[in-house]
C-alpha cells in the first residue's frame, strides 16, 4: 500500500494541472541541453511552476506564452551562458514575473519581460508593456550581479516597452503604399487601428535577496 502511495504522489507531481486558469505544474528535475527550449504554452492565461532541480545548458530557455503572470520557484539551478527566460502576455504585452530561486552556479541569466511592437499596416495591437519582474535568489546560493556581462553571475533583466524605435515616417509610408497597391484602395487596408505611435509602457523590476 505504501508503494501505491508514493508512485501516486509521483505522479501528480510530474503531471500538469489546470485549475481555472492558471496553470500549476511541479517538475522534480528539468535538464535542457544547449540551446534547447520548454516552453509553457497552454491556454491558461497564468502559469505557477515548481522545479525542484533546473539545469540550463548555455543558450537554454524557458519560454511562457500567452501568460500575463508567471510565477516561478526553483529549489536549485545551475545556469550556464546566456540562458533565457522569457514571457510574453495578451496584446502585445509582455508576463509579469515572480520568481524565487536558489542558484547554485551561474553564468550569465537573461529574463526577458519586454513589451511587442505593433505591427503596423495591419489590423494590430498597440505597442505593449514591459513586464513586472521580482527576482529573490536564495542567500544560501549564488549571489547575482548586473554590473559586468562579461563576468560570471551576471543577471539581466529586460523590461522595455514596445515601439521604442518608432519612426511615423517610414511606418505612413508603409500604410501608403498598400493603400496604393491594393486594388480596391482604402478598402485594401484591414479594418482596425493600422498606425500605433505611442510606445507602451515601460516596466518594472526588483532583484533582492531572500533568507
Amino acid at each position: 500500500m505504501k508503494i501505491i502511495n508514493i508512485l501516486t504522489t509521483v505522479f501528480i507531481c510530474l503531471t500538469t494541472v489546470s485549475f481555472g486558469q492558471v496553470q500549476q505544474e511541479h517538475i522534480s528535475k528539468l535538464e535542457l541541453r544547449k540551446k534547447e527550449k520548454k516552453f509553457f504554452n497552454s491556454r491558461d492565461s497564468s502559469a505557477v511552476i515548481y522545479i525542484d532541480t533546473l539545469i540550463m545548458k548555455d543558450k537554454a530557455s524557458l519560454q511562457f506564452i500567452d501568460k500575463k503572470d508567471v510565477k516561478l520557484v526553483v529549489k536549485y539551478a545551475e545556469l550556464g551562458k546566456k540562458v533565457f527566460i522569457s514571457g510574453s502576455g495578451a496584446k502585445n504585452n509582455a508576463s509579469n514575473f515572480d520568481i524565487d530561486m536558489h542558484i547554485g552556479s551561474l553564468e550569465s541569466l537573461y529574463i526577458i519581460a519586454k513589451g511587442q511592437d505593433a505591427i503596423n499596416g495591419t489590423k494590430t495591437n498597440d505597442n505593449g508593456d514591459g513586464g513586472n519582474v521580482t527576482f529573490h535568489y536564495a542567500s544560501a546560493g549564488i549571489t547575482p550581479q548586473s554590473e559586468d556581462k562579461k563576468s560570471k553571475n551576471y543577471i539581466h533583466i529586460d523590461v522595455s516597452p514596445g515601439g521604442r524605435a518608432v519612426n511615423p515616417t517610414t511606418d505612413l509610408n508603409q500604410i501608403y503604399s498598400r493603400i496604393k497597391t491594393a486594388p480596391s484602395g482604402l478598402r485594401g487596408v484591414p479594418q482596425g487601428q493600422i498606425y500605433s505611435g505611442s510606445p507602451g509602457r515601460e516596466g518594472s523590476y526588483v532583484l533582492e535577496e531572500k533568507p
